[in-house]
C-alpha cells in the first residue's frame, strides 16, 4: 500500500485516536480487570508490547546520506567527524523511547527518528550516545553542548525558541487528564476545580492548567514517573500532560487508570531540539521530510504507536516548519 493510501485527514486521524482512547478508557473502568502491581515496570497487556523485530528491521532501511549532503552542513560535518550522534533523551516512556533492559535496546516513535537520523548522517543506527533528560534539562544540555539535539516529546513553543532552535514539527497532540479507573468525580476539565492536580515542571502542562483549570491546585513534578505515582498515593486527583505519554501509561498499566473527558488545550506541536542558529534545522527538516515522502514516518508510527494503540489509520504528519 502506498504512503498516498495510508494518508488521511487529521481529523479523520484524531478521530480514530479518540475512538481508541475511549476504547482504552472503557477497559481501564472495567471493574474485574486484574490490578497491576504498583511500580511501572508491570507486564504490559499483549497488545502493547512493541514488534521489536519489525521495528529494528524497519530502522536498518533508513537511508544514508551522500557526503556532498554532509559537507554543506557545519552541525552534520562535526557529528560525523565525531563518529557519535548525541541524543538528548529519556527511556521510560512506552510508546516514544523505552530502554528495553534485556537487550540494552531503546525503542519507539522519537527513539525509532533519532535512529534514523543517526543512520542518515553516520551510517550506522547504532552509533549514539543517549544523555537522559527532564523537561527542565533540554535546554540546557543544548546550550551547554552537551548533545546535538533532542528528541523527547519536545513542544515548540516561542520561549524555548529564543535560546534554541527546532527542526519539525514531527508530531501533534494535545492535553489529557488522567485519572485513577475508580475515580468517578472528574470526567472534563471543568471537573479540575478545586482538584489537586499533577503536571510536569517545565512542561506546557502548568501554563495551559492555568488557563484552562484555573481553580485547580496545581502540583508540578519533575518527571512523568513522579507525578503518576503521586495520582496513585492518592497525594493528587488528576494529572495532566500530553495525550500520547497518557496513552503510554495506560497501554503500560492496563486497566489502572482512565482518561477524563477529551482532549483540551492547544494544539502541540512536537520538534526535535538543536543548538540556536544552527543549520542543523535545515539538513534535520530536509531529512524528515524525506522519511516522511519515504514512508517511513508512517511506518514507524504504525509499529510504535498504531499497533499498540489500537489504531487503524495512520495520521497525515504536521507540516515541516509549520
Amino acid at each position: 500500500m502506498s504512503l498516498n493510501d495510508l494518508m488521511l485527514s487529521r481529523r479523520q486521524a484524531l478521530a480514530a485516536g479518540a475512538a481508541a482512547i475511549a476504547s482504552l478508557g472503557l477497559v481501564a473502568c472495567d471493574d474485574s480487570a486484574p490490578a497491576p502491581e504498583a511500580d511501572d515496570t508491570s507486564e504490559a497487556s499483549e497488545e502493547s508490547v512493541l514488534d521489536a523485530d519489525a521495528y529494528d528491521a524497519l530502522i536498518a532501511t533508513g537511508f544514508v546520506a551522500t557526503d556532498d549532503e554532509i559537507a554543506a552542513s557545519e552541525w552534520a560535518t562535526r557529528v560525523r567527524d565525531a563518529g557519535t550522534l548525541r541524543v538528548g533523551g529519556v527511556q521510560t516512556s512506552m510508546l516514544f523511547s523505552l530502554l528495553n533492559e534485556v537487550d540494552g535496546k531503546t525503542r519507539g516513535f522519537d527513539a525509532g527518528l533519532s535512529q534514523l537520523l543517526t543512520r542518515y548522517i553516520l551510517g550506522d543506527e547504532n552509533a549514539q550516545e543517549i544523555t537522559q533528560v527532564t523537561s527542565n534539562t533540554r535546554e540546557s544540555v543544548l546550550q551547554n553542548d552537551q548533545v546535538d539535539c533532542v528528541f523527547a516529546t519536545y513542544s515548540i513553543n516561542d520561549d524555548r525558541k529564543k535560546v534554541i532552535s527546532f527542526a519539525g514539527p514531527y508530531y501533534t497532540t494535545q492535553q489529557s487528564i488522567l485519572v485513577m479507573a475508580d475515580n468517578t468525580d472528574i470526567n472534563s476539565v471543568d471537573d479540575l476545580a478545586g482538584k489537586n492536580v499533577a503536571a510536569q515542571s517545565g512542561s506546557t502542562g502548568p501554563s495551559i492548567l492555568e488557563e484552562y483549570a484555573p481553580d485547580a491546585n496545581v502540583q508540578e513534578f519533575a518527571t512523568d514517573e513522579e507525578a503518576r505515582s503521586a495520582l496513585e498515593q492518592g497525594r493528587v486527583d488528576a494529572y495532566v500532560i500530553d495525550t500520547a505519554m497518557q496513552m503510554g501509561s495506560m497501554a503500560r498499566n492496563p486497566g489502572r487508570y482512565r482518561l477524563a473527558g477529551d482532549e483540551f488545550g492547544p494544539v502541540d506541536p512536537y520538534g526535535i531540539g538543536l543548538p540556536l542558529d544552527s543549520d542543523a534545522v535545515d539538513f534535520v527538516n530536509a531529512w524528515l521530510q524525506r522519511v516522511e515522502d519515504e514512508g517511513l514516518w508512517a511506518d514507524l508510527w504504525k509499529i510504535c504507536i498504531g499497533d499498540r494503540a489500537q489504531i487503524d489509520e495512520v495520521p497525515e504528519p504536521p507540516a515541516i516548519g509549520a
